[in-house]
C-alpha cells in the first residue's frame, strides 16, 4: 500500500485492541461498536478492531464492526501462524476495506527468553505468515514486536524479507516504551534509506508511554519517514498507555509549518469522542490532560487572563473550538425548549435521533427542576447516558437511605422487574451506599463482590451531578457500570444495579485475566 500524498499521515486507531487491554477498559460488544462508529465519524484511516484469536467474544466484536462500520480500514491482529490468521480473516473479511495485521517478536531479549528461536527461524516464520495472510487479503501489515530493542541490521533483514513476501505496511513498534526521540528518528531514517523495497510500503509507528515519550517518539518517527501513526483515544493502553491520538493530531495541525504534514481527522470530533470513551470505560480524563483535559484551555493566572483579553494567541496555541470544546459554561435552564437543547447538543459535537432527543429532553427537564444552572457537562452526561441505554431487567423505582455519626446506616430500595414484579427491601450497612447495595442483593437474590467504587464530579457547583463508577466480580467475571445524577448515593445505587442487570443478562464486562487467558492473548498484549 503506497501513500499517494507524501505529506499525508494515516491515523491507525488501536483503542479497541491495544487500548482495551488497559486494566479497567474492557468493553462489551455494543460498546465497542459505539466507539468504532465514533472513530469512523472522527475520520481515522484504520480501526484495529481487536485480536480475534484471543477469545470468541473478540472475534464476534471484530466481525460485527467489520460488517457495520464503513469508511476506515478494519484491521484484525494475528500472530504469524495460520490459525490466528484464519480467525482474523474470518472476522474482517466482510469489511469494505479489510486488513490483516500480523506480528512476531524480533529483539534478542524476545528471541532468547520468549520465543527460543534463532534469527533464521524468525525470518522464516515472519515470511510464511505474511505470505499466507497476503493470499487471503491484499492489505497486510507486519509488526516486528520490540523493534526498538532489535539490532538495526537484523531489523533491516526482517523488514526486507516481509516486504518481498507481500507486506504493504511495516509497523515499527516501541513495544515497552524504551526508546527516545533522537534514537527512534535514526531507526526510521536508517530503514527508509537502507531497506530494499522501502518505497513500496507505508512505514508505521506504534509507541508506548512508559517513559512519557510516546507522542514525542511518534513525531520523531514521522520526521524519519513514518506515514502512519498507531495511537489511541485518551492514550489508553497497556501499562502507562499508548501514543495519544488527540495529541499527535493536534501537534501536526498546530505545528504544520514545521512538519508540513496533515491528517484526515475532523478535529472538532476529538473532544466528544474523548468524552464518549471515558464514559464507556469509566476511566476519567485527567484535568491537565493535553488537548482534551478540563484545564487544557483554562486560564487562572491574572497575567494570563490579561493577555487572553488582549488576544487569545498570547497564551493559547490552539483554539478550544478546534477540538470541539465549547467555551460556554451556563447553557440552558428549565424554561429552555427542545430546539435549544438540540442546538446545544449539536454544538457539543453529538448527533442524536429524534427518538433519542425525546428521551434526553425528558431527563433534561427533570434535571433542570433539581439544578439552578445546567452546564455543558450536564448535557454531555445526559446524551451519553441516553446513548448507552439500559440493560434491564431490574429498574430502580425508589430509594431511601440514611446514616448517622454512630456508624449506623439504613437503606430501603424499591425495584421493579421487567415481568411486572415490584419488590421492596431494607438493609443496614457501614454507610448508605453499602446498605443500599446489600438491599439490592437481597431483593434480586444475586450476590456479587464489590471491587471498586469511584466517584467524581461531572460539573461544577454545589448541585453538580456526580458520576459513580462501580466494578464488581461474579463467577470469575468482572462487570462495570456507571451512572450520573445529582445524588451520589443514587448514582452509586443505579450503577450497582446496572452491574446486576449485566450479570443476569450475560452482558459481561470481562477483565483481562478472564478475557485473555490464552497464549495468544498474552503475546498480543505486548505489541
Amino acid at each position: 500500500m503506497s501513500t499517494p500524498d507524501p505529506n499525508r499521515v494515516l491515523i491507525f486507531d488501536t483503542t479497541l485492541r491495544d487500548g482495551e487491554q488497559s486494566p479497567g477498559c474492557s468493553m462489551t460488544q455494543p460498546e465497542k461498536l459505539r466507539v468504532a462508529r465514533a472513530l469512523a465519524e472522527l475520520g481515522v484511516d484504520v480501526i484495529e478492531a481487536g485480536f480475534p484469536a484471543a477469545s470468541r467474544g473478540d472475534w464476534e466484536a471484530v466481525r460485527e464492526i467489520a460488517r457495520e462500520v464503513r469508511g476506515p480500514i478494519i484491521a484484525g491482529l494475528a500472530r504469524c501462524n495460520r490459525e490466528d490468521i484464519d480467525k482474523a480473516w474470518t472476522a474482517v473479511r466482510e469489511a469494505a476495506r479489510p486488513r490483516l495485521h500480523v506480528f512476531l517478536a524480533t529483539s534478542a531479549i524476545h528471541r532468547e527468553h520468549k520465543l527460543n528461536m534463532a534469527k533464521e527461524q524468525i525470518i522464516h516464520t515472519a515470511v510464511e505468515g505474511v505470505k499466507y495472510a497476503r493470499n487471503l487479503c491484499a492489505d497486510v501489515e507486519f509488526s516486528p514486536e520490540d523493534a526498538s530493542r532489535t539490532e538495526l541490521e537484523f531489523l533491516r533483514e526482517v523488514v526486507e524479507a516481509v516486504i518481498e513476501a507481500g507486506a504493504t505496511t511495516i509497523n515499527v513498534p516501541d513495544t515497552v516504551g524504551y526508546t527516545v526521540p533522537e534514537e527512534f528518528f535514526e531507526v526510521f531514517d536508517y530503514l527508509k534509506k537502507n531497506v530494499r523495497g522501502a518505497d513500496r510500503v507505508v512505514f508505521s509507528v506504534h509507541c508506548h508511554d512508559d517513559l512519557g515519550m510516546a507522542v514525542a517518539n511518534s513525531m520523531a518517527a514521522v520526521r524519519g519517514g513514518a506515514r502512519q501513526i498507531e495511537c489511541t483515544i485518551n492514550g489508553i493502553g497497556e501499562r502507562a498507555g499508548n501514543c495519544s491520538l488527540e495529541e499527535v493530531v493536534m501537534a501536526m495541525r498546530t505545528r504544520e509549518a514545521l512538519y508540513g504534514l496533515r491528517t484526515g481527522i475532523d478535529t472538532k470530533r476529538l473532544f466528544p469522542t474523548s468524552r464518549l470513551l471515558s464514559s464507556i470505560t469509566g476511566m476519567p480524563i485527567p484535568r491537565n490532560k493535553a488537548v482534551v483535559g478540563e484545564n487544557a484551555f483554562a486560564h487562572e493566572s491574572g497575567i494570563h487572563q490579561h493577555g487572553m483579553l488582549k488576544h487569545h494567541s498570547t497564551y493559547e496555541i490552539m483554539r478550544p473550538e478546534d477540538v470541539g470544546l465549547s467555551r460556554s459554561h451556563l447553557v440552558l435552564g428549565k424554561h429552555s425548549g427542545r430546539a435549544a437543547l438540540r442546538d446545544r447538543i449539536k454544538e457539543l459535537g453529538f448527533e442524536i435521533s429524534d427518538a433519542e432527543l425525546g428521551r434526553v429532553f425528558e431527563e433534561f427537564k427533570a434535571l433542570a427542576d433539581k439544578k439552578k444552572e445546567l452546564f455543558d457537562g450536564d448535557i454531555e452526561a445526559l446524551v451519553l447516558r441516553s446513548e448507552a441505554g439500559a440493560t434491564g431487567p431490574w429498574h430502580l423505582e425508589s430509594l431511601h437511605a440514611s446514616s448517622d455519626t454512630a456508624g449506623t446506616a439504613n437503606a430501603r430500595v424499591g425495584l421493579r422487574h421487567a415481568d411486572g414484579r415490584l419488590l421492596s427491601q431494607e438493609a443496614t450497612g457501614d454507610g448508605p451506599v453499602d446498605a443500599a447495595f446489600k438491599a439490592i442483593e437481597v431483593a434480586t437474590g444475586l450476590v456479587v463482590t464489590l471491587r471498586k467504587f469511584e466517584v467524581r464530579s461531572v460539573t461544577m457547583g454545589e448541585d453538580a451531578q456526580g458520576e459513580a463508577v462501580v466494578t464488581v466480580e461474579h463467577d470469575g467475571r468482572t462487570y462495570r457500570a456507571s451512572s450520573v445524577t445529582t445524588d451520589i448515593v443514587e448514582s452509586g445505587v443505579r450503577a450497582f444495579l446496572e452491574t446486576v442487570n449485566q450479570v443476569e443478562q450475560g452482558r459481561a464486562l470481562p477483565g483481562r485475566a478472564e478475557r485473555r487467558t490464552s497464549e495468544a492473548a498474552v503475546t498480543a498484549s505486548t505489541i
